[in-house]
């Protein structure tokens, strides 16, 4: 049974613009003037969902394995990592089940299909406000290792960090099967809207005093040893382009999508507008592919985490075929390198 309507639409419940046509390049809005639309193939859109899949997969049996990583800070990267998993799995889901509906190969009642698309949409929303959460609390968490470093591990104990990791998990699930259910009111989309531009700034704002801070102990070691100035330049340059970077990714990947939503909400019938809303499924790959970079950022820089994956991979089959080990942490791109608790 072919889709029709709204039934094709991914993520649908968010998306409500008109269906984008098959073919890439221009297309034509009302008035007859181009509009440039790019096609994401379905096959290009299952393999990225599928690595990102993998990926996460292994960071989360990464994390599983190994004791020496059974603390808060990794529990929270474990949390990204599932959350990015069901991002890139409940998109895969409904694509496949699009595809398979248009097929013919699988039949069913169109009261099943909507029940099954609404589903998919609350988990798919679930996931996505989980992943903005954990990479949040991730934030949080290097902001207090570095500020707090000596009460670290009575302010951050598992007990603290299993019962974030629950509210944000329970709260996730909530707001978003009421962002579905009332998807056609423009307070709902504005709510994700503030949400995303408040996880940005709560980011930027701690990573730019955590940068802030390691230049200061940089500028002191530096001023401890004689040495010159112009070395510590070097190093704030480094490390600003290492916040750049993190902070542009989650930007570029993300902010499409919501940009999409605020549109969505002021300008619904605007030709420019409706333009935008074509490439709706752009902004979905987008969101896919920063769930495979949140494992290169905030997994796989781990030493211990790497050595944990390899066994994983590779001893699987033999016990006792790794130790288990403790290492240093280094902030990525920062002026100094860090000891204790802070991920890489």
């Amino acid at each position: 049974m072919p889709m029709q309507g709204a039934q094709r639409k991914l993520l649908g419940s968010l998306n409500s613009t008109p269906t984008a046509t098959s073919n890439p390049g221009l297309a034509a809005n009302h008035t007859g003037a181009p509009c440039l639309e790019v096609s994401i193939p379905d096959g290009l859109f299952l393999s990225l969902g599928l690595v990102s899949l993998v990926e996460n997969v292994l960071v989360v049996a990464a994390i599983a394995k190994n004791r020496n990583l059974h603390s808060s800070m990794y529990y929270f990267i474990c949390c990204l990592a599932l959350s990015d998993l069901l991002v890139s799995g409940s998109n895969m889901l409904e694509t496949a089940i699009i595809l398979l509906l248009e097929a013919g190969t699988l039949a069913t009642r169109a009261s099943v299909v909507q029940q099954l698309h609404n589903t998919i949409d609350v988990l798919t929303c679930s996931s996505m406000l989980c992943s903005l959460c954990f990479l949040g609390a991730i934030a949080v968490d290097r902001y207090i290792s570095i500020f707090y470093a000596l009460r670290y591990h009575s302010i951050m104990t598992l007990p603290r960090a299993q019962r974030a990791i629950a509210a944000i998990w329970v709260a996730s699930v909530l707001s978003s099967t009421l962002f579905i259910t009332y998807y056609d009111h423009a307070a709902v989309l504005l709510c994700l809207v503030v949400f995303f531009l408040a996880m940005l700034v709560l980011m930027a704002v701690l990573y730019v005093h955590m940068l802030a801070r390691a230049c200061q102990h940089a500028q002191g070691i530096i001023r401890l040893h004689n040495r010159q100035l112009p070395a510590h330049k070097g190093f704030g340059l480094r490390g600003a382009a290492t916040l750049t970077i993190l902070l542009g990714i989650f930007f570029l990947c993300w902010g499409p999508f919501f940009l999409h939503l605020t549109l969505v909400v002021f300008c619904p019938q605007h030709l420019t507008c409706n333009c935008i809303f074509k490439n709706f499924k752009v902004f979905l790959t987008l969101i896919i592919c920063n769930t495979i970079i949140d494992p290169l950022i905030y997994a796989f820089r781990s030493q211990e985490l790497r050595r944990t994956l390899k066994e994983v991979l590779l001893c699987s089959s033999w016990p006792g075929c790794w130790a288990e080990g403790g290492g240093d942490s280094v902030w990525p791109g920062s002026c100094v390198t860090l000891r204790g608790p802070l991920p890489p």
